[in-house]
């Protein structure tokens, strides 16, 4: 654990009266910007007359590139700074100049972690002549000092709270870590988790602590106990052992109602839900909670009884809107499948009509489905919502015809087409859509800004058998390799199209035994901790992954349906894009796109490519789009800056019609939301430049531009 800092910064921190304050700095104090989640800012030093003038201020570099990404979301309070590294450290710096002022790391403290996670950024309390900040690395909840990155003693034990305690079963050996910060309503911290997508998995309750002495102050059951509203849309017993519906993606609130917006993700596993029939809520729901009690006020299920990993993927946004003449304070809520479901805030009543719409049966054995699903007739979707042949690439012949061979042999029939041994499209693919960047919306206006890849992706249920060829050791380890690891390395153990999931194929000259059982009992990037697996298991898996045979490789199925057993176990084939043979998206551009809606009439008002792939020389398309990941910030000047993009630029657009007006390159990929903030009255844009995904180089930095 290391401390620096500047006595200077610290006396400015404490001294500065709110009336200095707003003369000498606006702040990004709230995760997205503000309690709203808005990603809005009310700064006009930037305009779009002179946002081509910006120039780096600063750079600063966290010293820990190899360990992970970044997709923080930093705060600035009061002329300070603070973000996190890959390593989970969390640090302060001068805003105005980039200089170091302390760094906090966790993993060197004398509270063990368990697991790792990609942080999203950390939560900034005032009160009682007092200030502290509220920060997860992995399964701890830390309270530190702002002035200098210590804990803060009388919080928790020691200063922080281990998240596995108090969700109701025995979370000792289970995933729950806290990768994006929750949000401060007066003395509580409202925190949801991120869970293993796999069995077993933790419950996704949310919780409610005391910012000052960690106590948990009250619990929201996602998965409803005996006598709560929604276990009936479970199977018997199901609370106490199927897991997920839960908040990972962060939370938005209604202070002068008291109201906190909850967006919840899938149950376990993700694709195949026969055990676990029935609606399912409160998973993939948008809850409208008590912020004081976590009593239930309203809620809407955006998914029945997700099959396709269709998590709320961002908190809702928070906007009064004109609607049918009439101001009405509204939460809209973007979707992995990119629609927008706009309600009111107080009654939870649709702006805009939501139709039950029949979808398709699944024919896996024991499987589920709804028979129908939510759809918003307003706003249109921001991305496509179907792939058929007409959407195929033509980037060269050879592209598309690979792709028509294939495409036959899929289903494609546009949203909520089951999962199947056929392989299904999901467009837009797993990740959105809609995703963890969030949508800004100008709160002036009801214009709502947001990103979307325009990927689609493959999803092949399997069920599996043991290669009599194995070892007995080696037969167990394949068992539990299809249980816990083949979700995102693939059936055939060849990694996954992201470049985030490594080919696990001939790990031996990459790893020896007792690394690869590190990375198991730890987890290392984007991978979770697997410490809940006992240890015969893992030497089993060790023993399959590191077999000489190559018969260890897993063989699918072919019984008939008629032979298999009552409850079979499905897994899928990983996390595989749709491509066309030489890495390039099997659909025709755009494959990211900008939007601008309207939301007060739920028009669509604009739609623009975001992103260039010049490596594709794409005939007769000028500007591609390109897969992006971090969401746009917007300013009260009429300008919306974004990274996000693979091609590692950052961008500043027209509000107005969505013309590009500025672009530069970045060390890495900015895959993450900028902030925006003055320091005596001088204006800056910064993002986190931790790069990582898709198969981009990793980075370190925070880059801070000005005039």
């Amino acid at each position: 654990m290391t401390f620096r800092y500047s006595w200077i910064a610290i006396i400015v921190l404490f001294v500065s009266t709110p009336s200095s304050h707003a003369q000498k700095h606006t702040d990004w104090n709230t995760y997205l910007g503000d309690k709203h989640s808005t990603q809005f800012s009310p700064l006009t030093e930037i305009t779009p007359a002179n946002v081509n003038q910006l120039n780096v201020a600063w750079e600063y570099h966290t010293g820990d590139k190899k360990l992970g990404q970044i997709q923080t979301n930093p705060l600035i309070v009061n002329g300070v700074l603070y973000g996190t590294s890959p390593n989970m450290d969390l640090f302060a710096l001068n805003a105005a100049t980039g200089e170091e002022l302390w760094k906090f790391k966790p993993k060197d403290s004398t509270h063990k972690l368990q697991g790792t996670s990609t942080l999203r950024g950390m939560a900034f309390w005032t009160g009682n002549d007092s200030s502290r900040i509220l920060f997860a690395a992995a399964n701890r909840l830390f309270a530190l000092n702002p002035a200098t990155g210590i804990p803060i003693s009388s919080f928790g034990e020691n200063g922080s709270v281990n998240l596995k305690n108090g969700l109701g079963r025995d979370m000792s050996n289970l995933y729950v870590v806290a990768n994006t910060p929750g949000i401060i309503y007066k003395n509580l911290y409202i925190l949801g988790t991120r869970v293993s997508e796999a069995n077993p998995s933790a419950p996704g309750h949310i919780r409610a602590f005391s910012i000052l002495t960690g106590e948990m102050k009250w619990i929201f059951h996602t998965i409803p106990e005996p006598g709560e509203f929604g276990h009936d849309t479970w199977p018997a017993g199901a609370w106490k052992r199927v897991g997920g519906a839960n908040s990972w993606a962060g939370m938005s609130v209604d202070e002068k109602r008291g109201i906190v917006f909850v967006p919840t993700g899938s149950p376990a596993y993700d694709f195949y839900g026969g055990d676990r029939r029935g609606e399912n809520l409160f998973a993939n729901s948008l809850l409208a909670l008590n912020a004081a009690s976590g009593e239930r006020l309203w809620h809407h299920q955006l998914v029945h009884h997700d099959l396709w990993d269709r998590d709320i993927p961002a908190p809702p946004n928070l906007v009064t809107l004109r609607h049918k003449g009439r101001d009405i304070d509204a939460v809209a809520q973007i979707t992995k499948s990119a629609h927008v479901f706009v309600f009111n805030r107080k009654t939870g009543e649709p702006l805009f009509p939501i139709n039950e719409l029949p979808v398709a049966k699944s024919d896996l054995v024991g499987e589920y489905t709804s028979p129908t699903q939510p759809f918003p007739v307003k706003p249109t979707p921001f991305s496509r919502q179907f792939f058929g042949e007409a959407d195929i690439t033509n980037r060269t012949p050879e592209a598309h015809a690979l792709v028509l061979d294939q495409l036959k042999r899929f289903r494609s029939d546009g949203q909520f087409i089951p999962p199947s041994r056929e392989g299904t499209i999901v467009l837009p693919g797993f990740d959105g859509g809609g995703e963890w960047g969030g949508a800004a919306v100008n709160p002036s206006t009801g214009i709502m800004y947001v990103n979307a890849s325009e990927m689609p992706w493959i999803l092949t249920m399997v069920d599996t058998k043991t290669s009599t060829k194995l070892g007995a050791g080696a037969q167990m380890g394949r068992r539990v390799y299809a249980r816990h690891c083949q979700y995102c390395h693939g059936v055939d153990r060849k990694g996954d199209t992201l470049g985030e999931y490594p080919s696990l194929l001939n790990i031996k000259e990459k790893l020896n035994k007792k690394d690869a059982e590190s990375f198991i009992r730890a987890g290392k990037d984007m991978m979770p901790t697997f410490d809940h697996l006992k240890d015969g298991e893992i030497r089993s898996v060790l023993e399959f992954l590191f077999a000489d045979d190559g018969s260890a490789n897993i063989q699918l199925q072919t019984r008939a349906r008629t032979q298999l057993v009552r409850r079979p176990h499905y897994g899928h084939t990983g996390y595989n894009k749709f491509l066309d043979g030489k890495g390039y998206p099997a659909i025709k551009p755009p494959w990211g796109t900008l939007n601008a809606i309207d939301l007060n009439k739920g028009e669509l008002l604009w739609k623009v490519p975001l992103g260039h792939d010049e490596s594709s020389n794409y005939p007769d398309v000028e500007v591609t789009g390109i897969e992006n990941y971090g969401g746009p910030a917007i300013t009260a000047s009429g300008l919306i800056f974004i990274g996000a993009t693979k091609d590692e630029k950052f961008r500043a657009f027209s509000q107005s019609d969505g013309t590009l007006l500025w672009e530069t390159d970045l060390p890495a990929g900015g895959y993450a939301t900028p902030s925006i903030f003055a320091v005596n009255g001088k204006q800056f844009v910064v993002i986190a430049c931790g790069g990582g995904k898709m198969g981009t180089n990793s980075g370190d930095s925070y880059v801070a531009f000005s005039l």
